[in-house]
């Protein structure tokens, strides 16, 4: 008696629910238990499919799935379901994010000032970079990247700045799950070409993105560390070829690098090479 009320609690008696007609609806759901299992210090399936207002075998069909990928785990013993330890991944992967942006803020408000150019701030994701921070410069000509914008790794200032940091084999692994897409004339989808620039941007410490992603428009970038040597974005300047000329890259390359430093002193990171 004792094992079959165990089971109650967890799992439904028969579990024959049918497939879900609408994936946002289904994700909806999820999202819906998720956040009431993270309210709670262990929840049985009934009080699951209470609170949320599901029937016990669509709520167990989501909670399976949302176990599928850590996101809430199931304790055997006592029938409960609790958060997984993956959303605590995804947490502290925004509160890592939320830092970097906060406390580069102010070094991105004097990099701008010392340059006259737009300052961004992006954050390396498995394929892309996405720019997550950005302060403008008054000049009417701008460069202008909207949060959440992504780029390549390859035709971004930013991404050949966190390639540079990385050894050869990631670097090869990077590329070839995102691919070399030619945005331009001058983008570097030679392979070679870009191991080449790699090199010259590794022994320098900045990277230019000239024209590469976008005709007209060049950036000066330098990655930015976290506490284990690891590159996980960048700093960097970007405005109209007319402004931001071959002449002031010796300039402005080395204040970049050093604001990149900065932040990384910030969020408590090193540069190991």
């Amino acid at each position: 008696m004792e094992s079959s009320e165990k089971r109650q609690r967890g799992r439904p008696r028969a579990f024959h629910g049918p497939s879900e007609a609408g994936s946002v609806q289904s994700l909806d759901r999820a999202l819906r238990i998720l956040a009431i299992v993270a309210e709670g210090s262990g929840l049985s399936l009934s009080e699951i499919s209470a609170r949320s207002e599901l029937a016990a075998s669509t709520a167990y069909r989501m909670l399976t799935t949302l176990q599928n990928h850590g996101m809430v785990e199931f304790d055997t013993s006592d029938q409960l379901w609790s958060i997984g330890v993956e959303t605590y991944r995804m947490g502290a992967a925004f509160l890592r994010r939320r830092k970097l942006v906060d406390r580069a803020r102010v070094v991105m408000q004097e990099l701008m000032e010392k340059t006259g150019e737009t300052a961004n701030l992006g954050v390396a994701e498995d394929d892309c970079v996405v720019f997550v921070s950005q302060v403008e410069t008054h000049q009417a000509i701008r460069a202008f990247f909207r949060p959440g914008t992504r780029s390549s790794f390859h035709a971004s200032g930013i991404g050949k700045a966190v390639l540079a940091q990385l050894e050869p084999e990631r670097v090869a692994a990077i590329l070839r799950k995102s691919g070399l897409q030619r945005f331009t004339d001058k983008t570097l989808s030679d392979i070679s070409a870009l191991a080449h620039d790699l090199a010259v941007i590794k022994h320098r410490g900045w990277s230019v993105d000239d024209e590469e992603r976008h005709p007209g428009m060049r950036c000066v970038a330098a990655a930015i560390f976290n506490e284990f040597g690891e590159p996980i974005g960048g700093v960097s300047v970007s405005g109209p070829t007319v402004r931001v000329t071959p002449e002031r890259l010796g300039e402005i390359g080395p204040l970049v690098r050093d604001a990149a430093a900065e932040v990384t002193k910030m969020i408590g990171g090193v540069r190991l090479t």
